[in-house]
């Protein structure tokens, strides 16, 4: 079956004075239908960097170049302007951190859903209002025949957050690319808009792209994992693997880092130092000043590519952890 979305040695480049930086360099992953992929990792990592690569949204003077980025089987990153803007909103939904930022302040609700339909869909403007109506419902808006009229200042931020999903939903796209989309709201409400992503795209045979840095939410959400360090993809494998037995010492100590895997313990583990800034990123593997496992060749050569193994590692975890330890 041909993957909703397929990444392949996407590289994004920024030329400045000094360098080249590469805040996406050379990952690869696909995402089928109804799967959710969470793509996690530090700030910086270039996990939203390669969503906003995908929709065309990078801003210059970064561009894509090299890899190929295919959408349903047909390649994407070469489209510009409005070849681009047709597919975003019909083909690719967006979901992003801030949904102020997403909807119009000075437009009611339902004109912001209907005008996306009509932009998208073949349909008379009573059916889009109907459709409007039926979206909000779906997404769990109390009392949608009358809130469909309502302004987004007047809704809860978690409100607001599950009608920019049925606005990103609502001209029935095949791919959701959500940008932190829970990292506004508190715990009670991410827990309910993660339940409704999933609900949804289940549903609907929907692929998701979710960026987040919560492995929590990635837990909770996510099919599969892909863990991004300093524009690498460093490990990608299914959710439930790579949180109990991670290949790649960064995921391990990303792991570690968190309640989820503290497992009691009185204090969490912490990764010495941080992550390279773009223009300073070591020669070999990025990761390897701040890895316990380090070994000389680990600072000479990047790693082996994903083909033979979960993670881009020489001396994946655990088989070599008492071996470099």
């Amino acid at each position: 079956m041909t993957a909703v979305l397929s990444i392949r040695d996407l590289t994004v480049e920024i030329p400045t004075r000094h360098a080249v930086l590469r805040p996406v360099d050379g990952v690869s992953y696909d995402i089928a239908a109804g799967e959710i992929l969470g793509v996690v990792g530090e700030s910086g990592a270039g996990k939203s960097m390669a969503g906003n690569a995908v929709i065309g949204l990078l801003t210059r003077p970064a561009h894509i170049a090299g890899g190929e980025i295919y959408l349903k089987g047909e390649r994407i990153d070469h489209l510009e302007g409005e070849a681009m803007r047709r597919l975003r909103g019909k083909e690719i939904g967006m979901v992003f951190q801030d949904p102020l930022t997403s909807l119009n302040p000075l437009l009611r609700i339902g004109d912001q859903l209907t005008e996306t339909m009509l932009a998208h869909l073949d349909i008379s403007e009573s059916e889009a209002k109907k459709r409007a109506i039926a979206a909000l419902e779906e997404v769990g808006i109390p009392a949608a025949a009358e809130r469909v009229d309502s302004y987004p200042h007047e809704f809860s931020g978690g409100m607001r957050q599950r009608v920019v999903i049925a606005l990103a939903l609502c001209a029935e796209p095949s791919l959701i690319i959500a940008d932190e989309p829970t990292t506004a709201l508190d715990v009670s409400v991410q827990a309910q808009i993660i339940a409704l992503l999933r609900k949804l795209c289940r549903e609907r045979g929907t692929a998701v792209m979710l960026i987040t840095h919560d492995m929590g939410v990635i837990a909770e959400a996510a099919d599969r994992v892909a863990v991004m360090y300093a524009g690498r993809l460093a490990e990608l494998g299914p959710v439930r693997e790579v949180i109990t037995s991670p290949d790649h010492p960064y995921t391990d100590g990303l792991m570690g880092s968190t309640p989820l895997a503290s497992k009691g313990l009185d204090r969490l583990r912490q990764i010495p130092g941080s992550m390279p800034r773009l223009e300073n990123i070591p020669p070999g593997c990025a990761f390897a000043p701040r890895c316990p496992y380090v070994q000389e060749k680990c600072r000479v050569d990047p790693g082996p590519k994903r083909d033979g193994g979960r993670a881009a590692c020489w001396f994946p975890l655990p088989d070599e952890v008492e071996a470099t330890a």
